[in-house]
């Protein structure tokens, strides 16, 4: 059984003070802040971090999964409604751990239950035409050691035939945080046919979150999955 990985929260950011001069003003002293001066005027700038917020990490994940089950994977979400998952999901990020390509709790099975691009995972089968046409029933993704990716796509045709893609692909670890997939070609499960099309395919994904029960990933164009372990 994976072993947990420790959390630590970022550090909050501090304001420096401002260095200050003492000046001489009909016989006494007065302490002023030292600015840049130009042109006769003061001017000051002072830019804070946003601030982290004070919600711990089992609250954010109820709460990002709240807002992210029963919407078709985001796609019956509004955008107002993926900014509150991505502000979220920005939240969990302080907690996640330093080095999560190196956490063995990234391995497991897990359902993708959002991604803020909805033909990020599924490719045409999950674009507005395709899905007038190909109903989702799950969505998977299966991360074995030590690196080894499958992605599978089950749907159903108009609601009379059953189908299935898949892909699998090798890991390759880029950084303390990215990872990089290629994927040989898609195999396609389609009534009692079963053939490949297509070529090798990769993505790259930051994991920027993760537990025993949920992943986040931003992909490199900025799409956002959100991975639940499938129980």
């Amino acid at each position: 059984m994976a072993t947990a990985c420790a959390l630590t929260p970022a550090s909050a950011a501090v304001i420096r003070a401002p260095r200050l001069q003492l000046v001489r003003s009909n016989k006494s002293l007065k302490v002023l802040p030292l600015y840049q001066r130009g042109a006769g005027r003061i001017h000051a700038s002072l830019s804070t971090a946003a601030p982290l917020s004070s919600a711990k990490p089992d609250d954010l994940v109820a709460s990002i999964l709240s807002k992210v089950m029963q919407t078709d994977r985001g796609v019956l979400l509004m955008r107002n409604e993926h900014d509150k998952v991505a502000e979220v999901a920005r939240d969990l990020q302080q907690y996640c751990v330093d080095e999560p390509v190196k956490c063995p709790l990234i391995f497991g099975e897990w359902d993708v239950v959002y991604c803020s691009n909805p033909t990020s995972p599924g490719g045409g089968y999950r674009s507005a035409i395709g899905r007038l046409f190909f109903k989702t029933k799950e969505m998977i993704q299966v991360v074995e050691a030590p690196d080894i990716v499958r992605n599978k796509v089950s749907f159903s045709l108009l609601g009379l035939v059953d189908g299935e893609v898949s892909l699998e692909g090798k890991l390759n670890v880029l950084d303390e945080k990215w990872i990089q997939v290629v994927f040989d070609a898609p195999e396609l499960k389609f009534g009692g046919l079963e053939f490949r099309y297509g070529g090798q395919s990769e993505v790259k994904l930051e994991i920027t979150y993760i537990d025993e029960k949920i992943r986040l990933g931003k992909g490199s164009r900025g799409s956002l999955f959100v991975f639940q372990r499938r129980k």
